[in-house]
């Protein structure tokens, strides 16, 4: 997608051919500060630190760890310390083990002299597959997003609702969630977004909002707790959401607070759908309570940042001290109130029979 007219990825491997970029996301959306990463350990802590963030991204950031790792040790022992290291970082989204199994996997098969070359070769191509199965979301999520504007009245504009950032800065590029926005609107289906802001650390407000407005997407950022009130009046059209991972049995686990949408959207019968690439199917969780929740620092409850009236980035708190915080990263939604996923290969009920049939060379496999 574009920042200011250029298009640009959120990671890829830098013009020297061995250090990689990627988008520092902790920055945005008020500076736009591209960082570099050089060892294994620097993408461990981009990943810890959410420097990057987004299962997909998260999933390619950990490959490239990987090549990264193999520029110093590419014994076994080497691949088995840059696999840990990497594998501690965050819990929850599975893209993470996927990409890392993926590249050990490989590795593995390889004499030590050839690991280097393959690393770089196979984290490239994990990046650039995960643009091309966006596509594919894109095109899928597209003809619901088509049906609802042939809904409505000539001119009438398409109401979408998001949560958190599942945009292609959570991506490699073009989004999961967002990206049937961005092919609707180029296509010139008039479209809107109303976008969560999502507390605690505020994706929607800081990264979707960023993204849409440089990509032209109408748009506006709302509180968490109004999304109840639009539905109610009839200003959502369909719900469209990301997932960390999705359970075996369709159950969808995402960005703390998307429960909570789902049962609005339910209530007021408004369709809810949740975009995932197919690395984010976990089939050998059987469901959705079984995916560990990431509990975050009290940090991002107690404390904000933004930028002042005469420009200066500051940290304040806006809780009381002493006062206890838990802040867990991530909810589950069960697959009964999900209208359906939107995957590369099409928009499947959200149960695991359709899963399977859709994807069976992932459901064959449960080591992952």
């Amino acid at each position: 997608m574009k920042v200011d007219g250029k298009h640009y990825r959120s990671i890829w491997l830098d013009a020297d051919g061995w250090s990689v970029c990627a988008i520092d996301q902790r920055r945005l959306p008020h500076e736009f500060v591209v960082a570099k990463i050089t060892t294994c350990e620097e993408a461990a802590d981009a990943i810890r630190s959410m420097l990057v963030r987004g299962a997909p991204l998260i999933g390619a950031t950990a490959a490239f760890g990987m090549a990264l790792a193999m520029r110093d040790d590419r014994s076994d022992p080497g691949i088995d310390r840059a696999y840990e290291m990497l594998i501690a970082t965050r819990p929850t989204a599975i893209n993470l083990k996927w990409a890392l199994d993926t590249m050990s996997t490989m590795l593995r098969r390889l004499a030590p002299s050839e690991r280097r070359d393959a690393a770089y070769a196979r984290a490239v191509d994990i990046a650039g597959e995960d643009v091309t199965i966006n596509q594919g979301i894109a095109g899928h999520g597209f003809a619901l997003i088509e049906a609802a504007a042939a809904r409505k009245k000539p001119g009438e504009v398409v109401n979408v609702l998001t949560h958190c950032n599942a945009g292609w800065l959570a991506t490699v590029d073009w989004g999961t969630a967002t990206a049937p926005i961005y092919l609707a609107h180029d296509r010139g289906i008039p479209i809107h977004v109303w976008v969560d802001e999502t507390r605690p650390r505020n994706q929607g407000a800081s990264l979707t909002a960023w993204e849409l407005g440089h990509h032209g997407v109408a748009h506006t950022v709302i509180p968490d707790n109004t999304g109840g009130h639009l539905m109610q009046h009839g200003m959502v059209d369909l719900a469209i959401v990301g997932t960390d991972r999705v359970a075996a049995n369709g159950d969808v686990c995402n960005k703390i607070g998307t429960y909570l949408k789902a049962l609005a959207a339910h209530d007021n019968g408004v369709p809810f759908y949740v975009a995932l690439p197919s690395p984010t199917i976990d089939f050998a969780v059987a469901e959705g309570r079984q995916i560990p929740i990431e509990q975050r620092s009290a940090l991002e409850v107690t404390d904000m940042t933004g930028r002042t009236a005469d420009g200066r980035i500051e940290t304040v708190r806006i809780v009381p001290p002493g006062s206890a915080v838990a802040n867990y990263g991530f909810d589950v939604t069960p697959a009964r109130l999900v209208t359906g996923l939107i995957t590369e290969r099409g928009v499947l009920q959200a149960d695991g029979a359709a899963l399977a049939a859709a994807f069976p060379e992932r459901a064959k496999q449960t080591n992952y």
